[in-house]
């Protein structure tokens, strides 16, 4: 699958392969009724695994740094309890490998090995975020502050200036809610207002970027703040805090006929997938219910 097309340029000579976040677009490829991609397009997309399998801070899974890669397919698509070939072979779902990559980014703020203020148990999460760079100089060194920028933290791969996205660990909820609520709270009522307004979090913060020229901000300031709510954030955090809640989109997914399909030519098994037969099987869920009020 090419990374982009443009009309001057036709197809980007980069492709899309796993594991990130364009896992997506490969099931929803598999499981169009009228342009479906090979089968063997889900074979390339897993051949690349391997490089991105291991432990880091004692967590052993598939990982993409940043944490939206663990984060955006699963907004749409439930991943418990089914697994393709790769994820059985490890004994273990992409839910659970979600999981440990929370895990991970929560055990790196615990260890800050490069000493960032505010890092902790209950303020950790990084991910493609906007930052306060360029470098500056900071406590006599000069820091690599970035702009724009994926951070993460995966095997072989840390990428990291002192910047907390809210939506890293905020879209994290349904996967490790006993560490992420405690750590939605914690950035929420230190910084209050100050990373928090009318449309939710803004989109980043970095505690340890401060200016020189003003007097020391007290303990619980949050440093540089991102101007911008960005929508490809506040969205996830919306959407996963509902699939936390209620598992909305998620059963709204389940009556995809195509995103069935996608899964099932992907070779994914188990689960809902096994549990979703019968003819109500490929009916969207108002036709479900109208159905089943018709039969009471």
């Amino acid at each position: 699958m090419a990374l982009a097309w443009t009309p001057e340029a036709g197809f980007s000579s980069s492709d899309w392969r796993g594991y990130n976040e364009a896992m997506l677009v490969y099931l929803l490829a598999l499981g169009s009724p009228s342009h479906a991609v090979d089968q063997k397009a889900w074979t390339s997309w897993t051949s690349t695994y391997d490089k991105q399998w291991g432990t880091v801070y004692d967590q052993t899974y598939l990982s993409f740094a940043p944490l939206f890669g663990n984060q955006y397919t699963h907004v749409w698509v439930d991943f418990r309890g089914i697994r393709d070939a790769y994820m059985r072979s490890h004994d273990l779902d992409y839910f659970e490998n979600s999981r440990r990559a929370t895990y991970t980014q929560r055990r790196y703020a615990i260890a800050n090995p490069q000493h960032w203020r505010g890092y902790g148990k209950n303020v950790w999460g990084i991910s493609a975020s906007d930052g306060p760079g360029p470098a500056r100089e900071l406590l006599g060194q000069t820091q690599p502050f970035l702009t724009y920028a994926a951070r993460g933290v995966g095997v072989g791969r840390v990428v990291d200036d002192g910047t907390i996205a809210p939506t890293a660990a905020i879209s994290s909820l349904p996967f490790a809610p006993e560490i992420v609520l405690p750590a939605t709270l914690e950035m929420y009522h230190r910084f209050g207002a100050s990373i928090y307004s009318v449309y939710g979090f803004l989109d980043a913060f970095n505690a340890s970027y401060r200016n020189p020229s003003i007097k020391q901000p007290g303990l619980g300031d949050a440093g540089w703040v991102d101007a911008d709510y960005v929508g490809i954030d506040e969205g996830p955090i919306l959407a996963m805090i509902e699939n936390y809640r209620s598992d909305l989109v998620w059963r709204v997914m389940r009556r995809n006929p195509y995103l069935q399909q996608g899964l099932e030519r992907a070779g994914f098994t188990g689960g809902w997938l096994e549990q979703l037969q019968g003819p109500e099987a490929l009916l969207p869920p108002h036709a479900v219910a109208q159905q089943q009020t018709a039969q009471r």
